[in-house]
């Protein structure tokens, strides 16, 4: 049997083709007392370095850095998967791994949503955005097995449609919104499970 953490609940935010503009769009929305912590994979060059949270900062008003490997998890700080390792979660903390590609990427989705969903069960929310292929839709699939809140972003305002269309068509997603949509949704659903 699983034990979940019992502390602020977590956002796994997954994101590829197209998906920078929409994590910046989301962030922007995102108020300054947003209580839960936000992690993000989003498909990057191995080799290149990520100026992903300095962008994140700059549009949002929530403290952005890479993920840490080892480093305990802060409510209302967004993580963000560092170029060619993996984010993994645990119950208060993280790790950053080297680790096999999954889905052809490091990092990849699908191993941060699924090790969410076993850390912190139905205080999860998953979000995918804009992005080709399917990696995620096995982890957002975990996810709502655990109990926990799944939302895609609407593929009619995805900048690249193909990985939201495929989790819609495969997991029975709890939401299908814009961006602004997800934004107030998760603003709400952080100020619910906190409570």
């Amino acid at each position: 049997m699983c034990e979940y953490a019992s502390a602020s609940p977590i956002v796994v935010i997954g994101a590829s083709a197209g998906g920078v503009q929409a994590l910046l769009e989301l962030v922007q929305l995102l108020p300054a007392n947003f209580g839960a912590s936000i992690f993000i994979v989003l498909h990057t060059s191995p080799t290149l370095p990520s100026r992903l949270p300095k962008l994140l900062q700059t549009a949002g008003c929530l403290s952005v850095t890479h993920a840490v490997d080892q480093a305990e998890i802060h409510p209302g700080h967004i993580y963000v998967a560092p170029p060619d390792r993996h984010l993994l979660i645990k119950p208060g903390w993280m790790q950053v791994v080297l680790g096999p590609k999954e889905n052809r990427f490091r990092p990849a989705i699908d191993p941060l949503f699924r090790t969410a969903a076993l850390a912190y069960g139905d205080r999860v929310i998953g979000v995918l955005l804009s992005g080709a292929l399917y990696d995620g839709t096995a982890g957002l699939f975990d996810i709502k097995q655990h109990g926990g809140l799944t939302i895609v972003q609407d593929p009619e305002e995805a900048f690249v449609s193909a990985l939201p269309r495929h989790a819609i068509a495969h997991v029975a997603v709890d939401h299908i919104l814009p961006i602004a949509g997800i934004a107030q949704l998760l603003s709400t659903f952080s100020e619910q499970l906190s409570a």
